[in-house]
């Protein structure tokens, strides 16, 4: 009697471990930073969620599309600019998913689609910079890198809100001839300083020459402080040149003597 009636509660256990699982799969629950993408006999419902809903078992599938900022790294790579010069150059893109239900119906795999729209356009953008555009301008060129690839992605439901260029990195010859560049720049800055430094002295000095040219008494007293200056050194022979008006006024004095 025991078999029986066990026998006889065996479709009745396995009905209700069906509805069970029915149920529960049924329940969905969905994170604040997802989104549920609901598709009904392979037609797209919508996105649903945060939170708990409901979905018609076996009729009903979901794909969960996280919402958070991607940061998605482009490796680096050889590209040449307009001026014919090989670089590397690597960027991060940041992106994140604004249209959960575009980004999985428009497009497979949409971070793999990113990535790749992120390499061509960077390689396209690099060719058509110049290395000292590409070196001096990097916040525009970062801007623009963003605009084209967020025009690409927008489609997809891919918003590409920050796009940074990492590293520019330069061949070993050409990296001399910039210090070579540098280095020549340098030493013509401090050449025209000097230039300007020399320029401002003389300037000043004719300027001094006149305004003693217009009083001979300060010229005596700027000789007299010259002498002072010159006696202060202990190892020093100090000639004192003569006056030829005074030499003059001598010969007179013998000459009258004489006679």
């Amino acid at each position: 009697m025991e078999f029986l009636f066990n026998l006889f509660n065996l479709p009745v256990l396995l009905l209700v471990l069906l509805l069970i699982s029915l149920v529960s799969s049924a329940i969905k629950i969905v994170q604040e930073y997802e989104r549920g993408v609901i598709f009904r006999l392979g037609r797209l419902v919508g996105a649903k969620g945060p939170g708990l809903f409901f979905v018609i078992p076996i009729f009903d599938r979901m794909i969960k599309v996280d919402l958070r900022v991607v940061t998605l790294d482009v490796p680096s790579q050889e590209m040449i600019t307009r001026d014919n010069v090989t670089v590397k150059v690597n960027a991060v893109v940041f992106f994140r998913v604004v249209d959960p239900s575009s980004a999985i119906v428009q497009v497979e795999d949409f971070r793999r689609a990113t990535w790749n729209i992120s390499q061509t356009t960077m390689r396209n953008v690099v060719g058509q910079s110049e290395l000292d555009e590409l070196l001096s301008n990097r916040e525009e060129i970062n801007q623009k890198l963003q605009q084209m690839i967020d025009v690409s992605t927008e489609p997809w439901g891919v918003k590409v809100s920050i796009v940074e260029i990492k590293d520019v990195e330069l061949p070993q010859s050409m990296q001399r001839v910039m210090a070579s560049q540098a280095e020549a720049e340098r030493e013509k800055r401090a050449k025209l300083v000097h230039a300007e430094g020399e320029f401002d002295a003389a300037k000043t000095l004719a300027d001094a020459a006149d305004l003693m040219s217009q009083n001979p008494v300060s010229i005596q007293l700027r000789y007299l402080q010259t002498l002072t200056e010159i006696s202060m050194e202990k190892n020093s022979t100090i000639i004192f040149p003569v006056p030829v008006d005074l030499l003059q006024g001598i010969f007179k004095l013998g000459s009258g003597s004489e006679t």
